[in-house]
């Protein structure tokens, strides 16, 4: 069995960039095929807990398997699972309750990939995506809005869709309202 770093050097080889986060959680892969989604919020404006809030973002993606007819799961290892393959990762940071990093949905992913790492230090277990679990192509587009109401169910919050200009304005507003 070959180790962790001969691992990491053939994935290396074949294209891999690496990249050091102060997220939680050990290597993973993000790429083409995965919604990736850092929502960062002030916890204060829900429950000052991390672990409400990741067990929030995992409730957030069984809810959304369940509108694919997918029974998703937590385990004693973070994320989200489909039997004995993870089908999302989450690994977030905080900092003064507020949030960083996220999570990652494999959608139509080229599983592959994980083949090359020991994905979150979990040995022995794999990783699945939408697509290989209902067997057609499912694709981050059709999935956005899905996880959106998912995420809003979950955390009893509403979405806002805003236009680019409006977006741009509330990040240039004094943001120290966003943190209190």
């Amino acid at each position: 069995m070959a180790s962790n770093l001969e691992k990491l050097v053939k994935t290396w080889k074949v294209g891999a960039e690496f990249y050091k986060t102060n997220r939680g959680g050990l290597i993973t892969f993000h790429g083409p095929g995965q919604l990736v989604v850092y929502p960062i919020l002030n916890l204060k404006h829900f429950k000052p807990s991390i672990k409400w809030y990741v067990c929030h973002l995992e409730k957030t993606i069984i809810h959304l398997c369940q509108k694919y007819g997918l029974t998703g799961e937590t385990s004693p290892h973070t994320g989200v699972w489909i039997g004995d393959n993870k089908i999302c990762a989450i690994g977030i940071h905080g900092s003064r309750f507020i949030t960083t990093h996220g999570l990652a949905l494999n959608c139509n992913t080229d599983l592959g990939w994980f083949d090359h790492i020991v994905p979150c230090g979990i040995e022995g277990r794999g990783v699945t995506s939408l697509s290989k679990e209902l067997k057609r192509n499912v694709s981050i587009d059709e999935v956005i809005p899905e996880f959106v109401d998912s995420f809003c169910t979950i955390f009893e919050c509403e979405s806002l869709d805003i236009d680019r200009e409006e977006a741009d304005n509330l990040f240039q507003s004094d943001s120290s309202e966003l943190l209190n």
